[in-house]
């Protein structure tokens, strides 16, 4: 199955990933079922709705009801696939997702589509830069943010397959198809992309392929940093974190806010563990209106402001 086409040279959506991964699975267990909320397109789910036209519920413009929705069917013995903008299903749907979905620990896939700031001129009612930071508070739902589309391939199969709540958070915004030379996904699991000594990039989503550029960068002034695709934030891999810490500077990066996401995360397995500098980059709160990639580039999330962030952290190295 091809994943993916390409977005732009080279780049890749991973929503096509995600829509033929879940296709694939459909056609193989008849209990897979959708349910969008006037979502369809944007979920590029198209296809599954004329592939399974009866396998599809679309609620309509109302988070709330699609995530109870989601786990009533669930509780009917269906594999439901939530589908929305993940800002609307995890910010209007909130208490849904707490009450319906991880406290009664439903079998639900929750896929948080367009995340980060990948809306970008719609602005902060679009932005969903808070999303992990909230889900991370539900101690069983897993959170899986996928680096490009060979993973989030990897990340559909792996929540289809596993009994319990799962969060994939499916950003819309190009990204390559990353090298890899024994490439394994395991949930809960950490992926070493770059091997270093001297720091350790932690980063997931659309922020992976920027820190291996960085990487590759700093490797050329002699300074050899280790970095760490992060993928899953919930179950965390404390120990390839606590591996880190060993370089003696760990900067995190992701498309988020810089309060309680993936460097929350990361520094609250540092701080009680083995303490070292630390930078935790990001979005610092509501951002302005702009392309997505103006966004980022203002706010330093590009290999060269990652690049910056390692040199200004090893420095301060005891």
């Amino acid at each position: 199955m091809s994943a993916a086409a390409p977005a732009k040279s080279g780049f890749f959506d991973c929503r096509d990933s995600f829509a033929a991964t879940i296709e694939a699975l459909a056609e193989a267990d008849p209990r897979i079922v959708t349910v969008v909320s006037d979502s369809v397109g944007s979920s590029k789910l198209n296809g599954f709705r004329t592939k399974f036209p009866d396998r599809m519920v679309n609620v309509g413009i109302a988070e709330q009801t699609l995530v109870a929705v989601g786990a009533g069917l669930a509780n009917g013995g269906k594999v439901p696939f939530v589908s929305a903008a993940s800002c609307f299903i995890t910010g209007r749907a909130l208490e849904q997702v707490k009450a319906d979905i991880a406290y009664s620990n439903v079998n639900v896939k929750l896929i948080g589509q367009s995340s980060g700031v990948a809306y970008g001129e719609l602005g902060p009612t679009h932005h969903s830069i808070e999303d992990l930071a909230w889900l991370r508070l539900f101690n069983n739902l897993t959170l899986i943010v996928p680096a490009d589309p060979w993973q989030t391939e990897q990340a559909v199969r792996a929540a289809a397959a596993m009994d319990g709540p799962v969060f994939v958070r499916v950003s819309r915004m190009p990204v390559p198809a990353l090298e890899r030379s024994n490439p394994v996904f395991e949930i809960g699991k950490a992926e070493i992309l770059a091997e270093g000594d001297d720091a350790a990039i932690i980063a997931n989503g659309t922020m992976v392929h920027r820190a291996i550029a960085a990487a590759k960068a700093l490797a050329g002034e002699g300074i050899g940093v280790r970095v760490i695709n992060m993928a899953t934030v919930n179950p965390l891999d404390e120990a390839a974190i606590l591996a880190a810490a060993d370089t003696g500077a760990i900067v995190t990066v992701e498309e988020h806010s810089v309060r309680g996401g993936l460097g929350g995360a990361v520094a609250e397995v540092v701080t009680a563990h083995e303490p070292v500098p630390m930078r935790i980059m990001g979005f610092p709160g509501f951002v302005p209106t702009g392309s997505a990639e103006w966004l980022m580039e203002h706010f330093g999330l590009t290999a060269a402001g990652i690049a910056d962030a390692v040199r200004q952290t090893v420095a301060r190295k005891r």
